[in-house]
């Protein structure tokens, strides 16, 4: 349930608020539906990406985790990696 606040919270961050959300169109379960597919398509593309050698393997595994991140949640304790 902590990611799915954590999707929703980062998707409803630049909306305009007051106390509703007079300009949503979208319910909650959608919102997080259309985060999801845009995230796993980000995270496709970045394992597709052929113009990367085995030996950029690493890079590769950097990318999805700041993609991970973009959408609001964090790469825990273990990515730190300067």
């Amino acid at each position: 349930m902590e990611l799915y606040k954590q999707i929703l919270l980062n998707a409803l961050y630049n909306e305009e608020m007051q106390i509703t959300f007079p300009n949503l169109k979208t319910s909650p379960n959608e919102i997080v539906k259309l985060e999801c597919y845009r995230t796993l398509k980000k995270i496709k593309a970045v394992l597709e990406d052929e113009n990367l050698s085995d030996k950029e393997c690493f890079m590769r595994i950097e990318k999805i985790i700041c993609i991970y991140e973009d959408m609001g949640s964090d790469g825990g304790d273990r990515h730190d990696f300067g």
